[in-house]
Parts: structure tokens; sequence; C-alpha cells
């Protein structure tokens, strides 16, 4: 019995396809074929390579990419790197290396892993976010983003170690200390580069209507917008020297604003707290500035605050109010200060009891309500002229009297903010900026790109600016217009820049011009499909879209929206872990009685124990011991990391079962988006199926390397049918991206087939053109023994016919006295008499009816008979 030959088949194709640059899309592509335009998002080449999470989504895009050659479409499947980041440069100053030499040893493996599973990439677009010809256009864009108001230098707080000498990314600071070295870390201003995105936010919320996008991904981008209608008031100071601005959606509570409350770093804080308190509030400052925003807001956590000693006055009131400090109100949202409403905000309510303020109702809550804060709709209550109104009217009327008296005036505000865009950071894309007289300026063009200096060392500066401070020659220069001496921006870009723009490089990658052809980029944008995981839902996406939109405002780009579609692919997950627990005397506990590492019969605390997967068994919808089937275990999957243990290495799965049994086992774990538990053994099943394949068609005995049983003569009714509906299955399928029923109806056709005495050869032909976006390198090694010369990369994709996908005989349920008694199969075309005489030849039904007269006979045509005797 033959076996499939996957290493020499899947070498052999891999090289014909590099040496033919078989997918490679011409420069003048045929502009009168439809386009599509699908696209992986790129990975960052780190150190550790690919896991089999990884290429989940790239399979999928390839398939689709392989289909629609097939459907006659121009394709554009690219790949990149999206190089620039952290790693690169701590490994750098962990050893030495420079982040370049990192960079492209990283690369060279990602590339190999990705050939190494057949992906149809256009490999003469690949583009790396840190060539400098392609960070040149990065550059530029970010001139178009200065040149029109949207990139302007704002002092931002940001943690500074003084121990470390540098600057530290939110993620690198754990509880107020550095990650490495556990030293005290503060945050403190800085100046750096900020984008306006808020300009956007409106055309960022609206452009999500119209995106063949999932709901989940949308709304995430929407809270992340996070846009809201209210009204912007200001609370005098009680000491008549200002005034404190607020925003508020709830306007219909401002009888019940009892006290203020500002950010830690609000510009008034100094000026509205009193000699008496100017320590204590001082003290508190200090020390909100060692604490995230994550830290900061959490709703867990107990509420701090300190008193000002001074007051505002409650426009609507009257009232003079108490102004406080607390690091739950962060300076970067609203205005950096709220009005607290303790009766109708939870925050407000717990910070109010935690320091004996005052709580007004402004909402009368419904009877039986015996919580806090009421957050539901009522008549209003202790609101002067608001009083018997509901939310929405005192909504209405409040804001009308806050115009109507200059105390404020509606406004729509957004949760979003302007993206921080500096990064004290060496291995990242330096800014096409110069300093004259310590103000900003662009270098001209034709100084682009501006490359990163060659260093000796990437230690930070030991002052806030990063390690381009230690570029002498590079750093100082003259400016080009007038003559005078400059200083370059010592920031560089973060990671986010390069990925903001790629796919339209992707288009032109060599243009030395432009970004990208106008003409080219008519055509091939926007991206019909874009592939990636669901963990870049919200920045990545937005910060894109921000870009894209600014582009069109300029006349670079033709459409407002990058992405048409996007596809998140489901985590793949380490392979499943099982546990017992145990009791005190070592006795097993049944999974079934645990919870909370509790036994829930007697209370007592368990123990846990890994158990190898072969001292397991399913049992249903469980997993319990082999030795004991009364005890069940706790079987889960978890994330695959590097700590834990469990990370699979697709080099050694193509190792054992081949490029072809991966992706077709990846694709058949289950609906795409789903998250699954990856299982090496699945893959042994994939591998039996090609070698099914495989057997049913080849003979190396033969000359034409086929079995004798591939003739050249005409299918049969039968196989035809088998074959035309296997067509249109897996064709619905596969553009439906249900990838997993499609591999499953080709294996009941293999199963098929495999009885046949003969199988036609235009039979095996259309099988294996629709096998080809799934299995590529079995599928070519196929058609080349059906003889044909070139690859089936641009064959012809098979039409299933209609006369074969037409049933001639429907199966219909059958009853006696309306209970289910039998089914049998039905003529489509038959008549009532016909449908109902061969119903009663059942053997089920005649014995149900017996001797007894039938009153009445119902055939419901391809549905029912019910039979009432």
């Amino acid at each position: 019995m033959s076996t499939y030959p996957f290493k020499e088949v899947e070498a052999r194709w891999q090289d014909y396809w590099d040496r033919h640059e078989t997918f490679r899309v011409p420069e003048n592509v045929d502009r009168s074929r439809p386009k599509y335009y699908v696209l992986d998002m790129f990975p960052y080449p780190s150190g550790d390579g690919l896991h089999v999470g990884h290429p989940e989504g790239y399979t999928a895009s390839d398939i689709i990419a392989r289909y629609k050659r097939m459907r006659g479409f121009n394709v554009l499947h690219p790949i990149g790197w999206d190089a620039f980041g952290l790693p690169a440069e701590q490994y750098a100053l962990r050893t030495g290396t420079h982040p370049r030499t990192t960079t492209e040893r990283n690369v060279a493996r990602f590339r190999s892993q990705l050939k190494s599973l057949g992906f149809s990439y256009d490999w003469s677009r690949e583009i790396n976010t840190t060539d400098p010809g392609y960070y040149r256009w990065t550059q530029w864009i970010f001139k178009q983003l200065f040149e029109r108001g949207l990139a302007y230098r704002e002092e931002k707080p940001v943690w500074w170690c003084p121990e470390l000498g540098t600057t530290l990314a939110n993620e690198e600071v754990i509880d107020g200390k550095s990650e490495v070295g556990g030293f005290d870390c503060v945050r403190r201003p800085l100046r750096q580069w900020v984008l306006r995105i808020t300009a956007y936010a409106e055309a960022l919320l609206e452009g999500l209507d119209d995106l063949d996008w999932p709901d989940s991904t949308k709304e995430m981008q929407r809270n992340w917008i996070g846009r809201s209608e209210g009204v912007e008031l200001e609370f005098p100071l009680a000491d008549g020297t200002g005034g404190i601005r607020v925003f508020t959606t709830r306007p219909d509570t401002l009888f019940g604003a009892t006290y203020m409350v500002l950010a830690p770093e609000h510009p008034l804080v100094d000026t509205i707290t009193t000699d008496e308190q100017r320590q204590k509030v001082q003290d508190y400052c200090a020390a909100a500035a060692t604490k995230s925003e994550l830290e900061r807001t959490d709703l867990q956590k107990e509420k701090s605050g300190v008193f000002t000693g001074g007051h505002a006055i409650n426009p609507a009131s009257g009232e003079k109010i108490p102004v406080w400090v607390a690091d739950y109100v962060l300076a970067a949202y609203g205005t950096g200060a709220i009005m607290a409403v303790p009766a109708e905000d939870e925050r407000d309510w717990e910070f109010a009891e935690a320091w004996g303020l005052p709580i007004v109702r402004t909402v009368q809550p419904p009877p039986d309500f015996e919580d806090k804060a009421y957050l539901g709709d009522g008549p209003s209550i202790n609101s002067g002229f608001l009083n018997g109104l509901n939310v929405a009217d005192s909504k209405a009327r409040m804001i009308d009297w806050l115009e109507e008296q200059g105390h404020g005036e509606r406004k729509i505000n957004y949760k979003l903010r302007d993206w921080l865009f500096s990064r004290q950071r060496y291995w990242g894309e330096p800014f096409p900026i110069i300093f004259v007289d310590d103000e900003p300026k662009a270098v001209d063009d034709n100084d682009l790109p501006v490359e990163l200096p060659e260093l000796d060392r990437y230690e930070p500066s030991g002052t806030a600016e990063g390690p381009l401070a230690n570029a002498g020659d590079w750093l100082e220069t003259v400016d080009g217009a007038t003559g005078r001496p400059a200083r370059r921006e010592t920031n560089t870009m973060p990671q986010w820049a390069g990925s903001c723009w790629y796919f339209l490089r992707y288009i032109d990658p060599e243009n030395e011009e432009a970004p990208v052809d106008r003409e080219l980029e008519s055509y091939w944008m926007p991206v019909d499909l874009y592939v990636g995981g669901a963990e870049h839902a919200v920045l990545h996406l937005l910060y894109s879209r921000f870009w894209h939109k600014v582009l069109h405002d300029a006349g670079v780009v033709s459409t407002p929206e990058p992405f048409a579609r996007l596809v998140h692919q489901g985590m793949i997950l380490g392979e499943l872990e099982y546990t017992r627990f145990d009791d005190e005397a070592g006795r097993p506990v049944s999974a079934k009685f645990v919870r909370g590492g509790r036994d829930t019969r007697s209370g007592a605390a368990v123990q846990r124990a890994r158990v190898d997967e072969a001292d397991v068994i399913k049992q249903g919808e469980h997993f319990v011991l082999r030795d004991d089937p009364n005890i069940r275990v706790d079987s889960r999957a978890y994330k695959m990391s590097k700590s834990r243990g469990n990370v699979v290495n697709p080099d050694e799965i193509l190792e054992r079962y081949g490029a072809d049994a991966f992706r077709l086992y990846e694709m058949f774990m289950g609906p795409l988006e789903q998250v699954k538990p990856w299982n090496t053994r699945g893959v042994e099943g994939t591998h039996r199926f090609l070698n099914r394949v495989w057997r049913m068609l080849t003979d190396s005995r033969n000359g034409s390397g086929l079995k004798d049983t591939v003739r050249d003569c005409e299918p049969s009714d039968e196989q035809s049918r088998a074959l035309h509906r296997t067509i249109a299955k897996v064709t619905d399928d596969i553009e439906g991206l249900r990838f997993n029923t499609a591999i499953a109806a080709l294996m009941e056709f293999t199963n098929a087939a495999s009885r046949w005495e003969t199988l036609p050869r235009d039979v095996a032909r259309q099988f294996t053109l629709i096998l080809a976006p799934l299995a590529p390198h079995l599928a070519e090694e196929l058609w080349q023994r059906l003889g044909h010369d070139a690859s089936l990369a641009y064959a012809a994709w098979p039409e299933a016919r209609e006369e074969f996908l037409r049933t001639d005989t429907v199966e219909v349920s059958v009853q006696v006295n309306g209970k289910m008694r039998g089914r049998v199969a039905v003529p489509v075309e038959a008549t009532e008499a016909q449908a109902l005489a061969i119903a009663r030849e059942d053997e089920n039904v005649a014995r149900h009816i017996g001797d007894k007269p039938v009153r009445r006979s119902i055939y419901v045509p391809g549905r029912i008979v019910n039979f009432v005797v």
C-alpha cells in the first residue's frame, strides 16, 4: 500500500512556486478583471518563531487567495514584517547585538517557516518596516499630519525611573516599580509628540456603519471613541477667583452635586488649595504620581482623596460645595474635573460614604428600590424647577436653563484621547523634525528618509530623552532652508506607525516618488478581506483607519476606509490538560463535586494533581479516569506560553505529517472564529485523509503515475451527482469561510469514490481542483499526474451542474394518529395517491394501521404523511 510522500512532494512544489514566481502579481495587471485583495495582519518577527496558533489566520487567507485566483480574480496576497519594537532593543541592551542584526535573523526564520507551509504570497512585494526605503514614507505621512495641524507637541505624563535613567512603558512598571530591577518610578511630565486623532472622532464613528466587520469589534471601536452628548458648565469658585469647568451627560442631576473632584494633575489644584491643606494635598498628589491610570481607575480599589480646603458654588442650587482631589479622576479625560452626584453615581456614592459627604437624591427611585445609587428613570425630586419631570425632559430643560443663564453650553464629548506618539527608544522610526530656536520644523522631502544613526551603545541617555540624544554628529544639524543650526528630534515613533499604512505599500512597494501610485491604489483598495486576531481589534484598526482618512482627505488614497471586510480567527489554545482532585486522605474526588477548590458535599479542601492523557478516557461530554470511570477529571486548555510549557512548534508537526495535513487540521478543528484547543493526534486524521486521496488516484508503478482505475470514461449519474454536490458544497463553504465543513465534504466524497471500480479522469480532475486551495501541494502533484504541465494555481474553478444537484426523491415523515411511525422516500413529482401508497408499504406504518379503517389521510407534499385511524 503506497504512502503519500509528503516531504518529497511539498519540497518539489514549493521550489516550483519559488522558481516560477507563480503567485507574483504583474505590475500592469489586466484591470478589466475583478480584483481581490486578501491581507493578513503582518507579524512581528520575534526570536521564538511561529507556534501552531499563528498560521491559522494565514491558512484561511491563503485558501481564499488560491480560490479567488481560480475564480478569475486578480489576487493581491502579500506579506511583510512589522519589525520595529522593544524586544529587539532590549536584546541589544543585554548582548550588544545591533537590533537590525536580531531583526534580520528573526525575519529569516519567519520567512522560512511561512514558505514551508506553502502559502501563496507574492514574495516580490515583501516589506519590512525597518527598511529606510519603507520608513521614508512613514516619515512622509507624519509630515502630512504635522503640516495639517494634526501632529503637535504637548507635555504628557510618562513613567520615569531615576535609577535606570530612562522613561518606561506602562507595561514595564508594576505597582510603581520598574519591572527590571524593582526600582521606584514616578510619573513626570515630558514634552512629546501627540496626534490629533480626536479631530476624526466623528468620521471614525460614522465609517463603522458600512463595514463588514464583526459586530463585537465595531462595538469595541465605538466604546473606545466613546461619543457622549451633554453639557459643559462652570462652577464658580467661592472666593470669586475663577471657576471649575466640567462636562456631564447628566445635567438633570445638577441639584444633587454635593462636592467636586479634581484630578491630582489639574492646574487649579495649587490655586484652590488652602495653606492648611497644602501639605496633605501635595503628599497625595505625589503618591498619585506613582500609580498607573489602570490602578487609579480600578473600581474595586478603596476610594482615596483629600480635601483642598477650597469650595465652589453649585450654579443650580447656589449651595457652597467642597472641592476634593482624588486619583480616580484623570486629567486626560474630559476637563480633569467632575461634579459629584453620589445619589445617581455608584463611584461618587462610595466616595461620599467613605468621607462623610452629603448625598441628595434628584431622581425618585421605585418603591421597592433598596440599593444605594439609583441609575434609572423616574421623576425629578429636590431639583427646583425640574421637579416632576422625567430624566430626558429634565436634561433638556436644564441644558436650556444653563445656556439661558450663561452657565454652560451643549457639547459633544469623546472618551477618545489624542494619540501619544513619542517613544524614548532607539529602535523605531526617527521623526522627520528638526528644532530651530526650539521651534519644530519638518525636514524637506528631499531629506527623507531621516535614517537611524549607528550607535555603539543603546543605553538611555540619562535624561528623559531617548538614546538618540547620544548620537552627537547626527543630532546636531543645519536647517536646509535657512542654514541655521538645528537639532534633531530624539524621540522615535511607536511600533504602531509602520503598521498604520503597510497595506498601501504592498500595492506599489518599489515606488520612489510616492507611498503608492494613485491608479494602482484606486484599483486595489480597499482590502477585500483582512484576517487577524481580535487582540488588535481596537488600537491597530483605529489608528490605521485614522491615518487612512487623513490620506483620503489629502488626496493620496481613493477610499475613506482601508478594510472592507474583517475576520478574526479564533485563538488556538494548548493541548487539553487534565487535573484530578484528591481529599486529605488521598482519595479521589470527582470534579463534578468540586467548586472553588473544595468538595461541595463536605466543604473540605481538595488537592490538585496533573493526570497524563493516557490515564483518562472521554465519557459523554467529560473526561474520567480510565481506571475509575466514576471519577470525573477537570479538563481545560490554556493559552500557549513558554512559561506554561504548552507551546507547540509547527516545525515538528510539518516534519512528521507535512504542510497539507497541518493546514487541513487547523481548518478542520472547528469554525474559523472559534477558540479551539490543539490536539496533535488530530493531525493524524487529516494525514490519513491525504493518504486515502493519494491511494485513490496514484500508482508509482505506472508510467503515468496514476492508478489503472483512473480512466478516460464517462461518469455515471451516481458519480456525477457525488462530484457536483461536492463542488457545490465546497464552493459555498469556502465563500462562507466554513473550511471545516468544506473539508468534511471532500472526505465524504473520497470515501465514496474509493469504493468505485473506476474513477473517470474528468471526475478526478475536478476533484483535484476543489482540493487545491486546502491541500495545494498534493493537488499540484495530482494535477501533474493527470497530464497537465503548468501549475493549477490559475486553472478554472469547476462549476456545479444544476441537473446533478436536483434530487429525484425526498424523505417524508409518516405519522399514524399524529405519532411518528416511519420515514419513506417519495418521488419529488409523486401525486398524493402515490405518496400515500408508498407510506402504507412501510413495515412499521403498516403494523400501526393494522386492520383499522383509515378515516382520513393527509399529505403535505415533500414533508409529511399522516393517517388518522
